[in-house]
């Protein structure tokens, strides 16, 4: 008797469909809103939001609720995620397929001039600083950086120094929360909202820099005095160093023009 046909891995089965892939291109680059998502793919709401679901039961797509508008929702691709599904779906072609669950390591640049990224927050007191630490930290030199708010606040919140010297090996003691103006006249490559509300609010940079949006909630709403609130950072930080080992390979893979 012939044996049954193996089924094929299931992110492969995700994956093939034309819609869910064209779902997981467009967030592979950005969180956005189901109505977002529904005028990039051109197709309705009610066939977008039953192929998120999908995506979403496969573990490949998370969503969020939106802190400028809680009838809202933000979906965010785990690229982690894939990156282990593609692992184990080349290995059940054959073992010798499997690839590794980490981005490879960024590729020396070319003399050109190097990308500007500035991420956006409301404080600039969390989030914008941890990630402007942690891009900078990675890219060791390669990539210009910097971050700052829509309303900072007066200082950085001392979980996220702690955080980022303790898990992250990397001190911003010294540094001060920014307002968003003081950058209207340098040009950025990409500008990467961490916060639903700045999102709204987030100034035109000109120049057409790359827009990112990364729904990431503010650690501080769940912290508290003491050791209290610090997970709630640690979560933040590890979160946000995700997403930027898989940006900087894109970041330094793509050569930028000098400008006269």
């Amino acid at each position: 008797m012939r044996p049954s046909d193996p089924a094929a891995p299931a992110f492969v089965q995700l994956a093939a469909h034309s819609l869910r892939w064209k779902l997981l291109t467009e967030l592979a680059a950005s969180d956005y809103r189901v109505r977002e998502l529904v005028e990039r793919v051109g197709q309705p709401q009610n066939l977008v939001s039953y192929h998120l679901r999908l995506l979403r039961d496969g573990g490949l797509v998370t969503a969020r609720r939106s802190s400028f508008d809680a009838r809202d929702s933000y979906y965010h691709l785990d690229l982690q995620q894939c990156a282990h599904s593609l692992a184990d779906a080349g290995t059940a072609l054959h073992p010798a397929l499997g690839v590794a669950s980490t981005p490879p390591r960024p590729p020396t640049p070319s003399p050109a001039r190097r990308p500007a990224v500035l991420f956006a927050c409301t404080g600039n007191s969390a989030r914008s600083p941890i990630a402007e630490a942690l891009l900078r930290h990675r890219a060791e030199g390669r990539v210009d950086v910097a971050s700052a708010g829509s309303h900072p606040k007066p200082r950085i919140h001392s979980d996220a120094v702690q955080v980022l010297r303790e898990q992250h090996g990397t001190d911003i003691s010294g540094q001060r929360p920014r307002h968003l103006d003081t950058l209207l006249g340098r040009r950025f490559d990409y500008v990467i909202s961490l916060c639903d509300k700045v999102r709204e609010v987030c100034p035109d940079f000109g120049d057409h820099p790359r827009l990112v949006h990364w729904s990431i909630p503010d650690p501080t709403a769940a912290s508290g005095p003491g050791p209290v609130g610090y997970p709630a950072f640690v979560r933040t930080a590890a979160e946000i160093d995700t997403r930027i080992r898989h940006l900087l390979p894109l970041l330094i893979s793509t050569p930028q023009e000098v400008q006269p």
